[in-house]
């Protein structure tokens, strides 16, 4: 994609969100499944979706904050790959952030925990500022040229003679 021809395009756009979406919940299931599936009898979608899940009075708790954490960090990562650009990657992090609360409120209520917030807070932070740095640091990089000797000018036209 050439960065200079900006197209809106809103298909892009949708697919871009719900993968960036499916990434988040596959790699936060997998976190829960590790850090707080070898502590509960039963992994549910109140681990996901609850915010009275979310507290520091608990290991498990604690459990659930960490794996939370380490999807945003994953998130960012999936930024670069996905999403591509430095300046997008606050609008799609918001975009996340934004879908997570509607079905945390959808499934548990309105989250009155103070814990809640300041993880997804810190969760969105991780995402959008490590997803714009590492997709500034992607964008920088030198474009390779592969010089090989049929490219390298060498004095000779294209009959073999000289034409200096």
């Amino acid at each position: 994609m050439f960065y200079g021809a900006s197209v809106w395009d809103p298909w892009l756009i949708v697919a871009q969100i719900v993968c960036l979406q499916c990434l988040y919940y596959l790699t936060l299931g997998f976190f829960l499944s590790f850090l707080v599936g070898t502590r509960v009898s039963h992994l549910t979608l109140v681990y996901f979706f609850d915010f009275a899940t979310i507290t520091t009075s608990t290991v498990t708790g604690c459990c659930v904050i960490a794996s939370l954490l380490l999807t945003s960090f994953a998130g960012a990562g999936y930024m670069v790959f996905l999403i591509e650009r430095a300046k997008k990657c606050l609008d799609f992090s918001a975009t996340l952030y934004i879908i997570h609360l509607f079905k945390c409120i959808i499934y548990g209520g309105w989250p009155s925990s103070i814990t809640w917030w300041v993880v997804n807070g810190t969760g969105f932070a991780v995402m959008a500022l490590l997803g714009e740095y590492l997709c500034i640091k992607r964008e920088l990089r030198e474009i390779p040229i592969a010089r090989s000797r049929s490219t390298v000018w060498t004095g000779r036209d294209v009959l073999g003679t000289d034409s200096v």
